[in-house]
């Protein structure tokens, strides 16, 4: 039986007018994108829709703009097929609210305050990404240790496109090897912070604090979770996963792999943004891929 999995993207697939046409067009977005506001007492939605570009940027605001507008898109949905979800980084929190382990008002919390925690962390400790196209990930692994300073791997997203996160120096010094090596495009990043590295142990240490505090309950449908590329759907398991997840590597080429042996054939992006499908497209070209983003993407779904 062919299977369909949702996936819900994480940072850097926001734009300024994000959501904008959804709000206009369909009562439930506005009525979320209205709740939102006044559940976080700041005007989310108008960062979505009028920017200012550098006020989307900021962490603490694009992480609930990405989580509230992908929440709006599922709300429009006439039907749910999805037999099993999975997010990247931030996306993890729209695909728990779509798997039903947590609800939107504290997805949308906990992911504000993961942003405020993140932002901060990027603040006091000096960190830097970059992508590294070309290698594999053992290569890119041993160049981490080699460079001898705080850089690790922080995103497997496909084959041969991994990002390596952690210190200026040792980023650099690691981009610089990695050259020597053969990648055939190292790049540095335009982040806040080194993301998914040792240098997020702050802002860890502030969402387990949160996290042991909210209700989180088991998922009805298996979440292929970024720090293990597994499927799960105990509340406990969930909860230690998520604080994981901000110094660990998000696994997503073993989440997406995991998915297709488990029986996955389509694929639907649902959130701002291409990069997730991209990403699957890269990992199994046999499979079919798919987006929702704008008000004529979900008529489009709705009507198939």
């Amino acid at each position: 039986m062919a299977k369909v999995g949702y996936i819900f993207p994480g940072q850097g697939s926001q734009f300024v007018g994000m959501g904008k046409d959804l709000f206009e067009k369909d009562p439930a977005a506005r009525g979320l994108f209205e709740q939102a506001d006044s559940i976080l007492q700041i005007g989310l939605s108008k960062i979505c829709f009028d920017g200012p570009e550098d006020a989307l940027k900021q962490t603490m605001n694009t992480q609930p703009a990405i989580f509230l507008h992908s929440m709006a898109l599922t709300r429009m949905l006439k039907r749910n097929d999805a037999s099993m979800v999975a997010g990247h980084s931030l996306g993890e929190y729209s695909a728990l609210v779509h798997a039903g382990a947590l609800t939107f008002e504290s997805g949308l919390k906990i992911v504000r305050l993961r942003g405020e925690l993140m932002q901060s962390a990027g603040e006091k400790e000096n960190g830097t990404m970059a992508a590294v196209i070309g290698l594999d990930p053992k290569a890119v692994n041993d160049i981490c240790i080699e460079a001898g300073e705080i850089v690790q791997c922080a995103n497997f997203n496909s084959p041969g496109q991994i990002v390596i996160s952690g210190s200026v120096e040792g980023v650099r010094k690691a981009m610089e090897i990695a050259k020597s090596r053969g990648a055939k495009m190292v790049k540095e990043l335009v982040v806040s912070g080194a993301f998914h590295s040792p240098l997020m142990k702050s802002a860890r240490e502030g969402l387990q604090q949160a996290l042991a505090k909210i209700s989180i309950q088991d998922a009805k449908i298996p979440v292929y979770a970024n720090v293990t590329g597994k499927s799960v759907q105990k509340a406990g398991e969930i909860r230690t996963l998520l604080t994981e997840q901000l110094t660990n590597p998000v696994r997503w080429e073993e989440s997406i792999r995991q998915m297709i042996t488990d029986g996955a054939s389509q694929f639907v992006e649902i959130g701002p943004g291409k990069i997730l499908q991209g990403l699957v497209r890269r990992i199994d070209g046999a499979v079919g891929v798919s987006g929702i983003d704008k008000f004529e993407d979900v008529e489009k779904f709705n009507k198939a």
